[in-house]
């Protein structure tokens, strides 16, 4: 078994998600990386991208162009993905089938069959058509024995919404001024050709995470994915099925897995204590999730993770997360956990970094 240090890894994970350096890649280069940035909030997808040396402004122009599709995919959550790992992510998300388990249909009132019989009037009202949420509930609720979830169908939450995207009904559509389009993938993405089996989608998938997040376990991609929503022989069964593709990696005492490809790339990278600015929702965090203590302590978990599912932006010292910011006005505030010192050139460094990436002038004040 091939072992490794958690500087080394943080190392290494900076470097393939285009944190350190930064990139200059194109915004579907740097979202296919990533494997999606997450758009619940549309500025934090921006800033996720212009930190990684990409522009701000440019997830929208790619999500406009058919670049990317933005759909309900990691844990149901809006992100803005390429189009072959967006498929790839609804099929494994649609093959958990949380719609059809008895607390869902009691919490949201729709029954499985009354969930396929959506799919079918949707994929059948978008087949040709952009249409606002509320142009498309009215089509929906035109036909008979929708008529009940008409409150749900509205929800900004789009819980009814979800099952649909997840088997390839429907992502969302260009902005139409301030409100929410939705269509179907096959009208923003050219060549789209629906969503794959799940066991032919889930080994890139599995490739795509771990070449960013690893070394990872079958439960962390499932956390990652559906929250646990997977069976577990299946996922397990998928990983296996890569055989030498994935090589295990012990880390101070834990294991987990990596693409074989990188194992030597992980050996050779170099830790050191620089410190980087990232934004709210970031997916550096997201990827392995709040709960790993190996990258943020647990005593301090709360502090990113906030209430009404809030992801604070992040301070990483050295990979770790040592800390959170927020913006006031011109000035970045810096609150380090536990009242650490930074070294002020260190992060005079990093806040300029920022600024150059979303194009504002910035001063610090740490707390």
């Amino acid at each position: 078994m091939v072992s490794a240090r958690w500087d080394q890894v943080f190392a290494w994970r900076l470097g393939r998600q285009f944190v350190a350096p930064r990139s200059g890649e194109a915004v579907e280069e740097i979202a296919g990386r990533l494997v999606g940035v997450q758009a619940q909030v549309a500025s934090a997808a921006e800033t996720a991208v212009a930190v990684r040396g990409g522009s701000v402004g440019s997830v929208a122009a790619a999500l406009s162009a058919g670049g990317l599709v933005k759909t309900w995919a990691m844990r149901g959550t809006l992100h803005a993905m390429v189009p072959g790992q967006a498929a790839a992510a609804l099929a494994l998300m649609g093959s958990a089938r949380t719609w059809e388990k008895a607390s869902w249909v009691k919490t949201f009132g729709a029954t499985p069959e009354q969930v396929a019989a959506l799919v079918e009037v949707v994929s059948g009202v978008l087949a040709e058509r952009v249409l606002t949420r509320e142009e498309l509930v009215e089509a929906v609720l035109a036909e008979p024995g929708f008529g009940h979830l008409g409150e749900q169908l509205r929800s900004g939450w789009g819980a009814v919404l979800k099952p649909l995207a997840w088997q390839g009904a429907l992502c969302h559509g260009p902005m139409r001024g301030t409100k929410i389009t939705f269509t179907s993938p096959g009208n923003l993405v050219a060549g789209w050709s629906g969503l794959p089996e799940p066991d032919v989608a889930a080994p890139g998938l599995i490739r795509a995470y771990l070449g960013a997040y690893g070394p990872a376990t079958p439960e962390s991609f499932d956390a990652w994915l559906s929250r646990n929503s997977l069976r577990k022989t299946v996922v397990r069964g998928w990983f296996a099925a890569l055989g030498d593709d994935l090589t295990e990696i012990e880390v101070e005492g834990r294991k987990g897995w990596l693409p074989t490809e990188f194992v030597d790339e992980l050996a050779a990278a170099t830790p050191d204590d620089a410190i980087h600015l990232l934004g709210p929702f970031d997916q550096y965090v997201l990827g392995p999730g709040t709960g790993d203590t190996a990258l943020l302590a647990a005593e301090h978990r709360a502090k990113v993770s906030r209430t009404a599912g809030w992801i604070s932006p992040l301070v990483l010292v050295g990979g770790r997360i040592a800390g959170t910011w927020e913006q006031q006005g011109e000035q970045v505030v810096v609150t380090p956990f536990d009242g650490a010192r930074l070294p002020k050139r260190a992060l005079g460094a990093a806040v300029e970094r920022l600024a150059t990436a979303i194009g504002s002038d910035l001063t610090v004040r740490v707390e």
